[in-house]
């Protein structure tokens, strides 16, 4: 019989780990964290806190930017944050910078949060509903 999961079935990873969905994993990963909503997230860009645009070019070229944003699209994340990498943004400075990740929808960037984390950037969070909720909220966009 082979240990693969069954499709309603809970199956195991490497080591015995326990294989979970992209909710549970989600949700697991948030409690980690306090994510932030707009304004929170306009209040720490006026204190300091680097807002990180990690939307891919389609849409940000679709629905604008949020001013004074740095874009590093998701794959180049890690590297262009870690303040001790060779590629870091001239931004990365030091691993206490205040980050706030922000997606299209407030998903992708959760997961990206928990990756900074891992690099010792610990004051990073995510913007709750991402781009979307900014714009919606009436926040600035260049367009």
């Amino acid at each position: 019989m082979s240990d693969a999961p069954h499709e309603g079935h809970e199956g195991t990873g490497p080591e015995g780990t326990r294989q979970v969905g992209i909710d549970e994993l989600l949700e697991r990963v948030r409690s980690g964290f306090e994510r932030i909503g707009p304004e929170e997230a306009r209040a720490a860009a006026a204190d300091g806190a680097l807002l990180v645009d990690i939307r891919y070019a389609e849409l940000r070229a679709r629905d604008g930017l949020i001013p004074g944003a740095l874009v590093v699209e998701r794959n180049e994340l890690e590297w262009r944050l870690d303040p001790q990498g060779s590629h870091r943004a001239a931004e990365a400075v030091s691993h206490g910078l205040r980050v706030v990740v922000i997606c299209n929808e407030g998903y992708a960037s959760s997961l990206a949060v928990e990756s900074l984390h891992r690099l010792g950037l610990y004051r990073a969070t995510d913007l709750v509903g991402g781009f979307q909720a900014w714009r919606a909220a009436g926040l600035p966009v260049d367009v």
